[in-house]
């Protein structure tokens, strides 16, 4: 799920959904088009997320994320800084034995070459955070003030096509859904460098790509996302839209990705993600997290518990029309079939500091 800030920045800045297509099932994936640019799609986000250990133990968790948000699409001819597109990107580490959290955020135009997405160079950046394409490989860079990292990312497995006949439905009606891809098992190495010191690191690397128009519905508050890749080779998405009544949306799903890469769709009926214990207040937005999960998939016989060591990963928006947002690293412990299970995941939890105001549209959107 990831519509995350970029909802509240869509219906701040008014575009008009009409000039967009929605998400409508039948849609044809080819790659490696299909891994850049929809323009025809209002709002599309690529979305890094890791679990890496250094060569002495130490344990990282990070985040790159690129958004393309559309606020005018009429096909007139442009000038070098006219807007068709806003290009956001978020980026953040967590230093997890050394219980640090950084995160930094970048809003920008294309302009002459700032920030974009180029399918013939495959690569999308935003200044010098970028990502870029070389056969099925993937590498990453970004600098901070802080911390910067440069990681070559090989996928374990193919794409993986989230939803149903080639849309993840999100609430009534279509078009109300995304188009949505993930690669679940990329194998990560490179090197990172935090306040001075170098690291030599490897793990688990997620990407999500979603493309979309619509929105949340005005009766959906926020989300929760969960990514795991368990130690057998397999992995799992789900995630829950929450409604302002406490309930969980019956268009909340999921997929399940066996050890040989076969996905098999979710539906809300198929699992339970509720948490089961310890919370985190956060003293900068007072929303109240929680940081402990259970997950049980009865079809596979997958009872899990997810916990972090790393309370604050919370990515506070810099503007008040950017939600706040806790995103962080987690550990997975539990069982399948039986059998004792371990792996690593990623959490993201939106709407906790206030519901997630779309603004009045008459044309929401959703991820």
């Amino acid at each position: 799920m990831k519509i995350r800030q970029l909802a509240a920045l869509l219906f701040a800045l008014q575009p008009v959904a009409a000039q967009y297509q929605t998400a409508l099932p039948g849609y044809h994936y080819e790659f490696p088009k299909d891994h850049f640019s929809h323009p025809d799609y209002q709002t599309e986000w690529w979305y890094f997320t890791g679990n890496l250990n250094a060569s002495d133990g130490h344990r990282f968790g990070f985040e790159l994320t690129f958004f393309r948000q559309g606020v005018d699409r009429d096909g007139k001819d442009r000038a070098t800084w006219d807007i068709q597109d806003i290009y956001l990107a978020h980026l953040a580490l967590s230093d997890i034995d050394g219980n640090e959290f950084y995160h930094s955020e970048r809003m920008n135009r294309a302009g002459p070459g700032i920030a974009g997405v180029d399918a013939g160079h495959q690569k999308i950046w935003n200044g010098n955070w970028n990502v870029s394409w070389e056969g099925t490989d993937m590498h990453l860079h970004a600098t901070d003030s802080r911390f910067s990292f440069s990681f070559t990312l090989h996928p374990e497995k193919p794409p993986v096509i989230h939803g149903e006949n080639g849309v993840s439905q999100k609430a009534e009606s279509p078009g109300k859904a995304s188009h949505y891809i993930s690669f679940t098992r990329l194998n990560t190495s490179g090197e990172m460098e935090v306040n001075k010191q170098v690291y030599h690191v490897a793990g688990l690397t997620w990407m999500d790509h979603e493309f979309f128009t619509h929105a949340l519905e005005s009766n959906q508050v926020g989300w929760d996302w969960l990514s795991i890749e368990l130690a057998d080779d397999s992995e799992i998405m789900l995630y829950q839209i929450r409604q302002k009544n406490g309930s969980v949306d019956p268009h909340s799903s999921g997929t399940y990705i066996d050890a040989h890469g076969k996905s098999t769709s979710l539906r809300a009926s198929d699992f339970v993600l509720k948490p089961s214990g310890e919370t985190w207040k956060s003293p900068l937005t007072s929303a109240t997290y929680p940081l402990q999960w259970k997950i049980s998939i009865p079809k596979f016989g997958i009872e899990l518990e997810t916990r972090t060591d790393l309370k604050q990963q919370e990515i506070s928006g810099q503007s008040k029309i950017i939600p706040s947002y806790w995103e962080g690293a987690v550990r997975v412990r539990g069982q399948k079939t039986k059998e004792k299970l371990e792996g690593v995941g990623y959490l993201e939890m939106t709407g906790y500091d206030r519901p997630i105001d779309l603004g009045g549209s008459a044309e929401p959107v959703s991820r």
